[in-house]
């Protein structure tokens, strides 16, 4: 039996891991759950699936829950999420990490700390920390396990095969909701139209980065932490049916893909049940039936938010979570009407050239500019239309 802390289990991958552990009632056991806002989908976990601790957003969710479950313990904002992900013995089970955006990445470090492996949805943990996990990931003897469709693809695709024999990764894109429009009919699209991901049923963040194709260049810089590749080595190509997760090319000429439907469920099973493989009632791949995958260029000039995320992980320190934070706070104001599409790229960029951050890398330091770039984006373009 093994145990499950599951942070952000209230999210589009929370509730898929919910159906593996479901699915699986001697095999996984879930210790612990978090949400910050959707306290009565968790109130429904907590009946289910009886977790010896939970956390929440608010002091006042928190006490609520309390008074309703005698016997569990309930935690709230930033530092009960850090109990959830090191609750219980050191080193046993595995953290999931699905929290949405930076605030993962400090939960992340803890459970490595705590020696307990982590199954990470949560890419932005290595976008903006990458430079800080990796030297603790050798120091605390902790896997770090990929959940992304894709980087669980190149995961897999790389079993065994001596790191030095890698000539490229390919990490293939859906393309997003606007990937047969021009870049001058993004100047009218609204928030539904971006929110209609024509592959995928996923959170709106990522929905609207995979729109914006910041989502691709956020995988591009957590694969270069992830398996410790340069990023001229590192490549994106348009794959409009999802069926290949990505792509490994080796020095001989050979490559090796992953294939399967699009479901996040399958990647799930395989970090949770790492290094084995467990059965999964996935929606089989029919090739005969399927016929046909088409594979396109990814072009700088249309999706520039790509190059941004390109020159941010070369440029490493803080540059990537100037990135980070200016499009999480740009994606906020356009999912609440206050900015048009075309102004996430801008305001990325703008953030971008504007910060240039100098100090030495730490965790303190980069909650601090993510903060700081966060306020400033808000404070500008809060009230603008």
């Amino acid at each position: 039996m093994k145990d499950v802390y599951l942070l952000g289990a209230t999210g589009s991958i929370g509730m898929q891991v919910l159906d593996i552990i479901r699915a699986n009632p001697n095999q996984f056991r879930l210790v612990s759950a978090t949400t910050n806002k959707r306290v009565d989908l968790l109130r429904k976990i907590i009946r289910e699936f009886q977790p010896q601790f939970v956390s929440v957003g608010s002091k006042e969710d928190r006490d609520a829950l309390k008074k309703e479950f005698d016997n569990l313990l309930v935690g709230y904002g930033k530092k009960g999420l850090v109990q959830s992900a090191t609750f219980g013995e050191k080193g046993k089970g595995i953290v999931l990490n699905a929290i949405v955006g930076s605030a993962g990445l400090e939960v992340t470090i803890a459970s490595i700390k705590h020696r307990r492996d982590v199954a990470l949805a949560n890419k932005e943990s290595l976008v903006i920390g990458g430079e800080l996990i990796t030297p603790l990931l050798k120091e605390y003897g902790v896997r770090l396990l990929p959940v992304d469709s894709e980087h669980s693809a190149i995961f897999q695709c790389l079993v065994g095969e001596e790191p030095k024999t890698v000539k490229k990764i390919i990490i293939t894109a859906s393309g997003g909701s606007f990937r047969d429009k021009s870049r001058g009919d993004l100047r009218k699209v609204t928030i539904k139209d971006a929110l209609n991901h024509p592959n995928w049923h996923m959170g709106a963040k990522i929905t609207i980065d995979s729109a914006t194709m910041m989502n691709k260049g956020l995988e591009v810089i957590e694969a270069h932490h992830l398996f410790d590749i340069p990023y001229d080595q590192i490549s994106t190509v348009l794959h409009r049916e999802s069926i290949v997760h990505s792509l490994v090319e080796f020095h001989d000429g050979s490559m090796l893909a992953h294939l399967g439907m699009p479901d996040m469920r399958v990647p799930i099973s395989y970090a949770l049940n790492y290094p084995n493989r467990a059965f999964y009632n996935a929606k089989r791949l029919d090739l005969e039936t399927l016929g046909t995958l088409h594979f396109e260029k990814l072009s700088f000039e249309r999706y520039p938010m790509l190059k941004y995320a390109y020159e941010a992980g070369k440029k490493g320190g803080y540059a990537p979570t100037v990135l980070n934070a200016a499009n999480e706070a740009a994606v906020h104001l356009f999912l609440n009407g206050s900015i048009s599409f075309l102004q996430i790229e801008q305001i990325v960029l703008q953030c971008s050239k504007q910060f240039h951050i100098k100090k030495p890398l730490s965790l303190a330091g980069i909650l601090e500019v993510d903060d700081m770039v966060k306020q400033y984006v808000f404070s500008a373009y809060m009230t603008r239309k």
